[in-house]
């Protein structure tokens, strides 16, 4: 068996761009310091707005040719964030990203047509099963997911945390499927989450400098919408200062996907590295090892 790195790092993400959104930081910090550092993307995001004029040509309702161009963009994203091993769940394509509709509650939801061969329909044990010699194969102590609502409700979001979670607990027992290698528990499981404290900070500073366009319609002193966490539930921030150039840079190559003067971007001279810079977790398994703060700081604290 090939000697792996001590610290190894699984991430399970629905669409290229998810990961350096809400991971950028993470994964280069966890690189520079030699630790091992796996994506596995669900879908190739082919159901992804176009934000360049010129590749909309590209969109599902063209030539749908998105996904492919999307490899990509995934592929010079990881190139500035370090990470050598990004997969797709099954190979490129197995799975199809399948779009999202907003709900009258304003969170993302199912459209009411489907394709067959969407990652939201797909079956979840088979699923599971594209994921668990993933998992036994690389062995890592840490897993990063979204939680169960995807964090703010996309079907792809919500089913890569079904099958990451699945996969994960299958994958730690002995007398299942042994032919996808030898049974691997994961010590510690983590979704990622925004603090409210850094949101309202971030936000507040925004609104002061006369930005009242980016993240419209949140008022830094008002209510928060689902995909923000109450910092009681904040277990684990990764002050990723020196690597948050790295992530812009990440997001940059997504340039199907995020517009550089959209909000990250309007975060990213003055107050950007409070909310891009520092990435929040909640731990959902495993035992915390906070520091004097009360908070983690390294996911795999206590390992």
């Amino acid at each position: 068996m090939t000697e792996l790195p001590d610290r190894r790092l699984l991430l399970v993400h629905a669409h290229p761009d998810d990961e350096t959104i809400n991971n950028g930081a993470t994964m280069a910090r966890y690189v520079a310091e030699g630790a091992q550092v796996t994506l596995v993307t669900c879908t190739l995001g082919e159901e992804g707005e176009v934000l360049v004029s010129e590749l909309e040509h590209l969109a599902s309702d063209r030539t749908d040719e998105l996904g492919k161009h999307r490899i990509g963009e995934l592929a010079a994203a990881m190139d500035e964030l370090g990470v050598t091993d990004h997969r797709f769940l099954g190979g490129p394509g197995k799975y199809r990203d399948t779009g999202m509709v907003y709900n009258e509650e304003g969170n993302a939801a199912v459209p009411p047509q489907t394709r067959p061969d969407s990652f939201w329909d797909a079956d979840l044990l088979a699923a599971a099963n594209d994921l668990i010699p993933v998992i036994r194969e690389i062995r890592p102590q840490v897993l990063v997911t979204y939680d169960e609502f995807g964090n703010y409700g996309h079907p792809d979001h919500i089913k890569a945390h079904r099958v990451a979670t699945y996969a994960a607990a299958l994958a730690a027992a002995p007398s299942y499927r042994p032919e996808l290698g030898a049974a691997w528990e994961i010590a510690k499981v983590y979704w990622p989450a925004i603090a409210e404290s850094m949101m309202r900070e971030s936000l507040r500073r925004l609104r002061e400098s006369g930005d009242t366009t980016t993240f419209e319609g949140m008022d830094p002193d008002g209510p928060m919408p689902p995909m923000i966490t109450p910092d009681a539930q904040i277990d684990c921030v990764i002050s990723a200062e020196g690597y948050l150039d790295r992530k812009m840079n990440a997001m940059k190559a997504h340039a199907t996907q995020i517009t550089v003067d959209g909000p990250f971007f309007a975060l990213s001279n003055n107050n950007g590295l409070e909310i891009w810079g520092s990435e929040a977790y909640r731990l959902v398994k495993g035992t915390a090892a906070p520091g004097p703060d009360g908070l983690e700081s390294d996911l795999f604290a206590g390992l």
